[in-house]
């Protein structure tokens, strides 16, 4: 009796990855790009142009000047973007997956609305608390950017610029270094602390006490991305807390407070 012709097993259906390997990205090659993107050298590189080819003045009475921030900021944001986005097509990865994983973006838009009262107040909260504690913490006096917000047209733009520059930009940030520590630099709670300390250590400007309290909710947004795989959320409470920011400070400034 003959037999009938052999039938090949079936192969299990491909599971989706989460992001792909990239296993011809090498270790030194995904610490090159987290130091590419993590601000610095854009911004320096963004800063020296605008000083030497754009004609903006780069001082005035309160400063750094606002055209110049706002321009090197921008410019920043811009080239992060293009970095981040150049560096995954290098290594065959798709930003959608990178950055938005499964999740409906509807949902995660509304859970990060929702959450800003509640940040904010957590923020607030912290900062007053570390002054009555400890009130060697606070360091400066008067915030920074209330330089900038001197009449409502700079501080609408200023409020488009801490959406873009630090909403938008900082989780892309956030998201794109998390993912590489994951796959090739110690894995992704090295890079939740790496980055959560180094996020603190930027907003020093804003003095010790707001500085620790941003550290945490740096924290907070990078473990919402380990968590949902997805920038959206961390992204929009993200800018939404820092157009709150912006909006409270030209309030009070407008009432002569």
């Amino acid at each position: 009796m003959e037999n009938g012709p052999a039938t090949l097993p079936l192969a299990p259906p491909p599971v989706e990855a989460i992001a792909p390997p990239a296993a011809h990205l090498t270790t030194w090659f995904a610490a090159l790009q987290v130091a590419a993107v993590c601000g610095i050298p854009t911004q320096l590189l963004a800063a020296v142009t605008i000083a030497l080819v754009g004609h903006v003045p780069v001082l005035d009475d309160n400063g750094i000047s606002f055209e110049f921030i706002t321009l090197v900021s921008l410019i920043d944001t811009a080239l992060v973007s293009l970095l981040i986005k150049m560096f995954l097509v290098f290594s065959g990865e798709s930003s959608s997956t990178v950055f938005l994983g499964r999740r409906p973006i509807r949902g995660e838009v509304l859970r990060g609305v929702a959450c800003v009262p509640l940040v904010f107040l957590a923020v607030t909260g912290m900062v007053l608390g570390l002054r009555y504690i400890a009130p060697w913490t606070h360091t400066v006096k008067t915030s920074p950017f209330e330089g900038y917000l001197k009449t409502p047209l700079e501080s609408g733009i200023f409020l488009v610029v801490v959406v873009l520059a630090g909403g938008v930009r900082e989780e892309l940030q956030r998201g794109f270094i998390l993912h590489r520590f994951e796959q090739r630099l110690g894995g992704v709670r090295v890079g939740l602390a790496v980055f959560t300390l180094a996020f603190g250590l930027f907003h020093l400007d804003q003095g010790v006490d707001v500085a620790s309290a941003i550290c945490l909710l740096g924290l907070f947004w990078g473990l919402l991305y380990i968590q949902r795989r997805s920038v959206v959320w961390a992204m929009t409470n993200h800018a939404c807390f820092n157009a709150a920011q912006v909006l409270q400070a030209a309030l009070v400034k407008s009432f002569g407070a």
